[in-house]
Protein backbone atom coordinates (compact mmCIF):
# COMPACT_ATOMS: atom_id res chain seq x y z
CA UNK A 1 0.00 0.00 0.00
CA UNK A 2 1.23 3.44 -1.21
CA UNK A 3 1.94 5.71 1.91
CA UNK A 4 2.06 9.27 -0.30
CA UNK A 5 -0.93 10.10 -2.15
CA UNK A 6 -1.98 8.89 -5.22
CA UNK A 7 -1.81 11.50 -7.47
CA UNK A 8 -1.99 9.78 -10.72
CA UNK A 9 -5.65 9.05 -10.12
CA UNK A 10 -6.38 12.32 -10.72
CA UNK A 11 -6.18 11.38 -14.52
CA UNK A 12 -8.51 8.69 -13.73
CA UNK A 13 -10.86 11.54 -12.03
CA UNK A 14 -10.72 13.46 -15.28
CA UNK A 15 -11.36 10.53 -17.53
CA UNK A 16 -14.39 9.82 -16.01
CA UNK A 17 -16.05 12.94 -15.50
CA UNK A 18 -18.22 12.50 -19.03
CA UNK A 19 -19.79 9.99 -17.55
CA UNK A 20 -20.78 12.99 -15.07
CA UNK A 21 -22.22 14.81 -18.08
CA UNK A 22 -18.99 17.36 -16.59
CA UNK A 23 -15.73 18.03 -18.63
CA UNK A 24 -12.35 18.78 -16.80
CA UNK A 25 -12.01 22.92 -15.95
CA UNK A 26 -9.30 23.41 -19.19
CA UNK A 27 -6.53 21.54 -21.04
CA UNK A 28 -3.43 22.01 -18.78
CA UNK A 29 -1.12 22.04 -22.16
CA UNK A 30 1.43 24.60 -21.58
CA UNK A 31 1.26 25.75 -24.78
CA UNK A 32 -3.08 26.00 -24.70
CA UNK A 33 -2.94 27.09 -20.66
CA UNK A 34 -1.25 30.21 -21.63
CA UNK A 35 -3.39 30.91 -25.01
CA UNK A 36 -6.27 30.19 -22.39
CA UNK A 37 -4.59 33.01 -19.67
CA UNK A 38 -4.19 35.47 -22.49
CA UNK A 39 -8.02 35.77 -23.72
CA UNK A 40 -8.83 35.54 -20.13
CA UNK A 41 -5.95 38.51 -18.56
CA UNK A 42 -6.52 42.02 -19.07
CA UNK A 43 -4.03 44.12 -21.14
CA UNK A 44 -1.72 45.12 -18.22
CA UNK A 45 -2.06 41.51 -16.86
CA UNK A 46 -1.42 39.64 -19.93
CA UNK A 47 1.86 41.94 -20.25
CA UNK A 48 2.92 41.97 -17.16
CA UNK A 49 2.52 37.75 -16.65
CA UNK A 50 4.59 37.19 -20.26
CA UNK A 51 6.78 39.61 -20.75
CA UNK A 52 10.32 38.77 -20.35
CA UNK A 53 13.63 41.20 -20.65
CA UNK A 54 15.14 42.20 -23.77
CA UNK A 55 14.36 40.16 -26.97
CA UNK A 56 13.53 37.11 -24.64
CA UNK A 57 16.50 35.36 -25.50
CA UNK A 58 17.03 33.76 -21.98
CA UNK A 59 13.43 32.73 -21.69
CA UNK A 60 14.41 30.52 -25.05
CA UNK A 61 17.54 29.46 -23.89
CA UNK A 62 16.08 28.35 -20.39
CA UNK A 63 13.40 25.94 -22.34
CA UNK A 64 16.06 24.93 -25.09
CA UNK A 65 18.63 23.91 -22.75
CA UNK A 66 15.55 20.87 -21.28
CA UNK A 67 16.07 19.94 -24.87
CA UNK A 68 19.30 18.72 -24.81
CA UNK A 69 18.77 16.27 -21.93
CA UNK A 70 17.01 13.17 -22.27
CA UNK A 71 15.35 10.43 -19.95
CA UNK A 72 16.18 7.03 -20.29
CA UNK A 73 13.64 5.30 -19.09
CA UNK A 74 13.41 1.81 -17.46
CA UNK A 75 11.44 -0.83 -18.05
CA UNK A 76 9.77 -4.14 -15.50
CA UNK A 77 10.71 -2.26 -12.38
CA UNK A 78 7.63 -2.44 -9.77
CA UNK A 79 6.89 1.42 -9.33
CA UNK A 80 3.19 0.21 -7.56
CA UNK A 81 4.92 1.73 -4.06
CA UNK A 82 6.68 4.98 -5.66
CA UNK A 83 7.00 8.04 -3.76
CA UNK A 84 7.08 11.33 -4.75
CA UNK A 85 8.27 13.40 -1.57
CA UNK A 86 11.29 15.10 -0.27
CA UNK A 87 12.45 16.96 2.22
CA UNK A 88 13.08 20.80 2.57
CA UNK A 89 14.19 23.02 5.37
CA UNK A 90 12.64 20.42 7.66
CA UNK A 91 9.32 19.97 6.00
CA UNK A 92 8.44 16.71 4.45
CA UNK A 93 6.49 18.11 1.34
CA UNK A 94 4.27 15.76 -1.63
CA UNK A 95 6.80 15.69 -4.12
CA UNK A 96 9.91 18.21 -5.27
CA UNK A 97 7.99 20.97 -6.20
CA UNK A 98 7.09 24.29 -4.75
CA UNK A 99 5.57 27.55 -5.78
CA UNK A 100 7.72 30.12 -6.76
CA UNK A 101 7.57 34.03 -5.54
CA UNK A 102 4.89 35.89 -8.01
CA UNK A 103 3.89 39.47 -6.80
CA UNK A 104 0.78 41.41 -7.45
CA UNK A 105 -1.32 38.32 -7.98
CA UNK A 106 -4.02 40.68 -7.37
CA UNK A 107 -3.53 41.64 -11.36
CA UNK A 108 -4.28 38.11 -12.30
CA UNK A 109 -7.41 37.42 -10.48
CA UNK A 110 -9.19 39.42 -7.22
CA UNK A 111 -8.71 36.24 -5.19
CA UNK A 112 -4.53 36.93 -5.42
CA UNK A 113 -2.16 35.37 -3.07
CA UNK A 114 -4.75 33.48 -0.41
CA UNK A 115 -6.63 31.05 -3.32
CA UNK A 116 -2.66 30.46 -4.46
CA UNK A 117 -1.55 29.84 -0.45
CA UNK A 118 -4.77 28.06 -0.11
CA UNK A 119 -3.90 25.44 -2.62
CA UNK A 120 -0.35 25.23 -1.83
CA UNK A 121 -1.25 24.10 1.63
CA UNK A 122 -3.89 21.71 1.08
CA UNK A 123 -1.25 19.86 -1.35
CA UNK A 124 1.72 20.06 1.54
CA UNK A 125 3.83 21.69 -1.37
CA UNK A 126 5.88 24.80 -0.20
CA UNK A 127 4.37 28.23 -0.96
CA UNK A 128 6.95 31.39 -1.39
CA UNK A 129 5.03 34.67 -0.51
CA UNK A 130 6.77 37.66 -2.49
CA UNK A 131 7.49 41.01 -0.81
CA UNK A 132 5.88 42.45 -3.79
CA UNK A 133 2.54 40.33 -2.53
CA UNK A 134 -0.84 42.03 -3.04
CA UNK A 135 -2.30 40.82 0.46
CA UNK A 136 -0.59 41.35 3.63
CA UNK A 137 1.72 38.59 4.81
CA UNK A 138 -0.55 37.96 7.59
CA UNK A 139 -3.42 37.14 5.54
CA UNK A 140 -1.89 34.67 3.28
CA UNK A 141 -0.51 32.98 6.19
CA UNK A 142 -4.22 32.24 7.23
CA UNK A 143 -5.32 31.02 4.16
CA UNK A 144 -2.19 28.96 3.62
CA UNK A 145 -2.97 27.01 7.41
CA UNK A 146 -0.90 24.67 8.51
CA UNK A 147 1.48 24.21 5.21
CA UNK A 148 4.96 24.95 4.73
CA UNK A 149 5.99 28.50 3.77
CA UNK A 150 8.84 30.98 3.25
CA UNK A 151 9.34 34.10 2.77
CA UNK A 152 11.24 35.77 -0.53
CA UNK A 153 12.54 39.21 0.41
CA UNK A 154 13.26 42.15 -1.27
CA UNK A 155 15.31 44.13 0.81
CA UNK A 156 14.53 47.85 1.07
CA UNK A 157 17.51 50.34 2.16
CA UNK A 158 15.83 50.91 5.71
CA UNK A 159 17.17 48.27 8.14
CA UNK A 160 14.16 48.90 9.60
CA UNK A 161 11.81 48.38 7.22
CA UNK A 162 13.94 45.11 6.59
CA UNK A 163 13.47 43.87 10.12
CA UNK A 164 9.84 44.59 10.07
CA UNK A 165 9.10 42.61 7.38
CA UNK A 166 11.26 39.84 8.57
CA UNK A 167 9.33 39.65 11.81
CA UNK A 168 5.83 39.92 10.50
CA UNK A 169 7.53 36.84 8.35
CA UNK A 170 8.55 35.12 11.47
CA UNK A 171 5.22 35.44 13.71
CA UNK A 172 3.08 34.19 10.53
CA UNK A 173 4.74 31.18 10.23
CA UNK A 174 6.86 31.64 7.08
CA UNK A 175 9.65 29.89 8.40
CA UNK A 176 12.35 30.05 5.88
CA UNK A 177 13.91 33.14 4.11
CA UNK A 178 14.63 33.44 0.50
CA UNK A 179 17.03 36.84 -0.84
CA UNK A 180 15.73 37.35 -4.33
CA UNK A 181 19.23 39.69 -5.74
CA UNK A 182 18.49 39.67 -9.27
CA UNK A 183 16.20 42.59 -9.53
CA UNK A 184 17.16 45.82 -7.77
CA UNK A 185 15.61 46.95 -10.52
CA UNK A 186 12.75 45.32 -13.06
CA UNK A 187 14.99 44.18 -16.16
CA UNK A 188 13.45 46.24 -19.65
CA UNK A 189 10.87 44.77 -20.56
CA UNK A 190 9.27 45.71 -23.81
CA UNK A 191 5.72 45.63 -23.67
CA UNK A 192 5.40 46.69 -20.03
CA UNK A 193 7.81 49.75 -20.82
CA UNK A 194 5.71 50.53 -24.07
CA UNK A 195 2.07 50.97 -22.35
CA UNK A 196 3.22 51.96 -18.88
CA UNK A 197 1.98 48.92 -17.45
CA UNK A 198 3.38 49.52 -13.32
CA UNK A 199 0.39 48.47 -11.30
CA UNK A 200 2.15 49.63 -8.30
CA UNK A 201 2.37 53.36 -10.08
CA UNK A 202 -1.42 52.99 -10.54
CA UNK A 203 -2.36 52.25 -6.44
CA UNK A 204 -2.66 48.33 -7.46
CA UNK A 205 -1.21 45.63 -5.18
CA UNK A 206 1.03 46.93 -2.65
CA UNK A 207 -1.36 45.56 0.26
CA UNK A 208 1.41 43.67 1.75
CA UNK A 209 3.51 46.69 2.07
CA UNK A 210 0.91 49.56 3.09
CA UNK A 211 -0.35 47.40 6.04
CA UNK A 212 3.70 47.46 7.42
CA UNK A 213 3.67 49.47 10.72
CA UNK A 214 7.17 50.80 9.74
CA UNK A 215 6.35 51.88 5.78
CA UNK A 216 3.44 53.48 7.31
CA UNK A 217 5.67 55.80 9.79
CA UNK A 218 7.47 56.21 6.78
CA UNK A 219 4.61 57.29 4.48
CA UNK A 220 4.03 59.56 7.58
CA UNK A 221 7.25 61.03 7.99
CA UNK A 222 6.87 61.68 4.13
CA UNK A 223 3.79 63.76 4.64
CA UNK A 224 1.29 61.35 2.44
CA UNK A 225 -1.90 59.33 4.12
CA UNK A 226 -1.98 55.87 2.47
CA UNK A 227 -5.44 55.81 2.68
CA UNK A 228 -6.13 58.84 0.70
CA UNK A 229 -3.41 58.97 -1.39
CA UNK A 230 -2.87 55.20 -2.42
CA UNK A 231 -0.96 55.99 -5.66
CA UNK A 232 1.72 58.05 -3.90
CA UNK A 233 2.24 55.47 -1.16
CA UNK A 234 1.97 52.39 -3.14
CA UNK A 235 4.70 54.50 -5.73
CA UNK A 236 7.05 55.03 -2.17
CA UNK A 237 6.61 51.26 -1.28
CA UNK A 238 7.86 49.54 -4.40
CA UNK A 239 10.43 52.44 -4.76
CA UNK A 240 11.63 51.36 -1.76
CA UNK A 241 12.26 47.73 -2.68
CA UNK A 242 12.75 47.56 -6.22
CA UNK A 243 13.93 51.05 -7.57
CA UNK A 244 16.75 51.78 -5.06
CA UNK A 245 20.42 50.90 -4.73
CA UNK A 246 22.14 47.08 -5.36
CA UNK A 247 23.13 45.46 -2.45
CA UNK A 248 26.41 43.52 -1.90
CA UNK A 249 28.19 40.77 -0.20
CA UNK A 250 29.15 43.30 2.46
CA UNK A 251 25.12 43.11 3.63
CA UNK A 252 25.05 39.15 3.90
CA UNK A 253 26.06 38.83 7.31
CA UNK A 254 24.15 41.36 8.55
CA UNK A 255 20.92 39.65 6.91
CA UNK A 256 21.94 36.27 8.10
CA UNK A 257 22.32 37.78 11.59
CA UNK A 258 19.38 39.23 12.25
CA UNK A 259 17.13 36.09 10.01
CA UNK A 260 19.14 33.43 12.29
CA UNK A 261 17.91 36.03 15.60
CA UNK A 262 14.61 36.54 15.08
CA UNK A 263 13.78 33.08 13.86
CA UNK A 264 15.73 30.98 15.72
CA UNK A 265 18.07 29.67 13.47
CA UNK A 266 16.21 28.56 10.60
CA UNK A 267 17.18 28.93 6.89
CA UNK A 268 18.23 31.40 5.00
CA UNK A 269 18.51 31.11 1.25
CA UNK A 270 19.59 33.62 -1.78
CA UNK A 271 17.89 33.54 -5.28
CA UNK A 272 19.24 34.44 -8.31
CA UNK A 273 22.49 32.37 -8.57
CA UNK A 274 23.76 31.87 -12.03
CA UNK A 275 27.31 31.98 -11.88
CA UNK A 276 29.74 29.50 -10.00
CA UNK A 277 31.60 32.52 -8.32
CA UNK A 278 28.51 33.66 -6.66
CA UNK A 279 27.39 29.76 -5.51
CA UNK A 280 30.73 29.30 -3.91
CA UNK A 281 30.26 32.93 -2.24
CA UNK A 282 27.47 31.79 -0.58
CA UNK A 283 29.19 28.64 0.84
CA UNK A 284 31.75 31.00 2.28
CA UNK A 285 29.29 33.20 3.94
CA UNK A 286 27.10 30.44 5.64
CA UNK A 287 24.10 30.45 2.83
CA UNK A 288 22.20 27.20 4.19
CA UNK A 289 20.60 27.02 0.46
CA UNK A 290 20.74 28.97 -3.00
CA UNK A 291 18.13 28.78 -5.89
CA UNK A 292 19.64 28.53 -9.10
CA UNK A 293 17.30 30.85 -11.30
CA UNK A 294 17.52 33.96 -13.71
CA UNK A 295 14.07 34.78 -13.22
CA UNK A 296 12.37 33.05 -15.94
CA UNK A 297 14.33 35.14 -18.36
CA UNK A 298 12.47 38.19 -16.93
CA UNK A 299 15.67 40.13 -15.89
CA UNK A 300 18.79 39.71 -17.95
CA UNK A 301 18.59 39.21 -21.51
CA UNK A 302 21.15 37.03 -23.59
CA UNK A 303 22.22 35.36 -19.98
CA UNK A 304 23.08 31.74 -19.62
CA UNK A 305 20.09 29.08 -19.58
CA UNK A 306 19.17 28.49 -15.92
CA UNK A 307 19.45 24.48 -16.31
CA UNK A 308 23.24 24.98 -17.56
CA UNK A 309 24.02 27.41 -14.75
CA UNK A 310 22.30 24.51 -12.51
CA UNK A 311 24.66 22.18 -14.07
CA UNK A 312 28.18 23.99 -13.39
CA UNK A 313 27.07 24.95 -10.38
CA UNK A 314 26.59 21.59 -8.93
CA UNK A 315 29.57 20.53 -10.41
CA UNK A 316 31.63 22.83 -8.18
CA UNK A 317 29.39 22.82 -4.93
CA UNK A 318 26.91 20.22 -5.26
CA UNK A 319 27.69 18.35 -1.72
CA UNK A 320 28.61 21.79 -0.13
CA UNK A 321 24.56 23.67 -0.36
CA UNK A 322 21.16 22.75 -0.51
CA UNK A 323 20.41 23.47 -4.39
CA UNK A 324 16.99 25.16 -5.70
CA UNK A 325 15.84 25.46 -9.07
CA UNK A 326 13.71 27.33 -11.44
CA UNK A 327 13.00 29.12 -14.98
CA UNK A 328 11.37 27.44 -17.65
CA UNK A 329 9.79 23.74 -15.60
CA UNK A 330 6.66 23.30 -17.48
CA UNK A 331 6.57 19.55 -17.00
CA UNK A 332 7.24 16.46 -14.78
CA UNK A 333 10.45 15.26 -17.42
CA UNK A 334 12.04 19.10 -17.01
CA UNK A 335 11.46 18.56 -13.03
CA UNK A 336 13.08 15.17 -13.19
CA UNK A 337 15.82 16.48 -15.53
CA UNK A 338 16.28 19.30 -13.13
CA UNK A 339 17.00 17.17 -9.95
CA UNK A 340 18.90 15.01 -11.95
CA UNK A 341 21.07 17.54 -12.79
CA UNK A 342 21.60 18.42 -8.91
CA UNK A 343 19.18 20.52 -7.75
CA UNK A 344 17.04 18.86 -4.22
CA UNK A 345 13.42 21.24 -4.82
CA UNK A 346 12.05 23.04 -8.06
CA UNK A 347 10.21 25.92 -7.90
CA UNK A 348 6.89 26.51 -10.54
CA UNK A 349 6.04 30.19 -11.41
CA UNK A 350 4.28 30.66 -14.62
CA UNK A 351 2.22 27.31 -15.05
CA UNK A 352 -0.09 28.10 -11.53
CA UNK A 353 0.25 32.04 -12.76
CA UNK A 354 -1.87 31.12 -15.97
CA UNK A 355 -3.87 28.72 -13.89
CA UNK A 356 -4.88 31.35 -11.18
CA UNK A 357 -5.80 33.79 -14.23
CA UNK A 358 -7.93 31.27 -15.91
CA UNK A 359 -9.90 29.91 -13.08
CA UNK A 360 -8.86 31.77 -9.26
CA UNK A 361 -8.78 28.79 -7.14
CA UNK A 362 -9.89 26.02 -8.96
CA UNK A 363 -7.21 27.35 -11.91
CA UNK A 364 -4.16 26.96 -9.49
CA UNK A 365 -5.37 23.80 -7.69
CA UNK A 366 -6.19 21.80 -11.57
CA UNK A 367 -2.55 22.91 -12.79
CA UNK A 368 -0.69 21.57 -9.78
CA UNK A 369 -3.28 18.69 -8.71
CA UNK A 370 -2.28 18.40 -12.95
CA UNK A 371 1.37 18.27 -12.28
CA UNK A 372 1.83 16.11 -9.41
CA UNK A 373 -0.17 13.67 -12.03
CA UNK A 374 2.23 13.99 -14.51
CA UNK A 375 4.83 13.33 -12.27
CA UNK A 376 3.22 10.28 -10.11
CA UNK A 377 2.57 8.84 -14.02
CA UNK A 378 5.70 9.99 -15.32
CA UNK A 379 7.74 7.60 -12.41
CA UNK A 380 5.24 4.77 -13.03
CA UNK A 381 5.81 4.54 -17.03
CA UNK A 382 9.46 5.34 -16.53
CA UNK A 383 10.52 2.77 -14.38
CA UNK A 384 11.51 4.78 -11.02
CA UNK A 385 9.96 4.53 -7.46
CA UNK A 386 11.75 7.62 -5.21
CA UNK A 387 12.85 10.87 -6.78
CA UNK A 388 16.06 9.95 -4.84
CA UNK A 389 16.23 7.79 -8.19
CA UNK A 390 16.85 11.00 -10.56
CA UNK A 391 20.52 11.55 -10.98
CA UNK A 392 22.55 11.84 -14.34
CA UNK A 393 22.53 8.27 -14.98
CA UNK A 394 18.84 8.50 -16.13
CA UNK A 395 19.81 11.20 -19.03
CA UNK A 396 21.36 11.44 -21.99
CA UNK A 397 23.22 14.34 -22.40
CA UNK A 398 23.87 16.41 -25.79
CA UNK A 399 25.93 19.17 -26.72
CA UNK A 400 24.83 23.10 -26.57
CA UNK A 401 23.54 24.15 -30.01
CA UNK A 402 21.01 26.89 -29.26
CA UNK A 403 19.18 28.64 -32.05
CA UNK A 404 19.10 31.98 -31.66
CA UNK A 405 15.40 31.50 -33.79
CA UNK A 406 12.20 32.40 -31.67
CA UNK A 407 10.09 29.59 -31.74
CA UNK A 408 6.63 28.42 -30.41
CA UNK A 409 7.59 26.76 -27.79
CA UNK A 410 6.97 28.08 -23.95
Amino acid sequence: MRTTPQWALYQRENFWKLNESQTPPFNTDPIKLEQLAHEKLSQGGWYYASSNAGMSNTHLANRQAFFRHRIIPRQLVDTNLRDTTREIFGHRVSAPIGFAPIGINKIYHPSAEAAVAKVAGELNLPYCLSTAGSMPIEKVAEANGKGPRFYQLYMPHDDELTLSLLNRAWESGFDALILTTDTWQLGWRHDDVATSNYAFYRGVGADLGLTDPVFQKRCREAGIDPEKDVVAASAKWIDSVWHGRAWSWEKIPWLIEQWKKISGGRPFAVKGIQSVADAKKCVEYGVDGIVVSNHAGRQVDGAIASLDALENITNAVGDQIYIMYDSGIRGASDVAKALALGARFVFIGRLWIWGLSIMGEEGVRHVMKSLLADLDIFMAVAGFNNVEEFDRSILESYPKAYTLIPDKVL
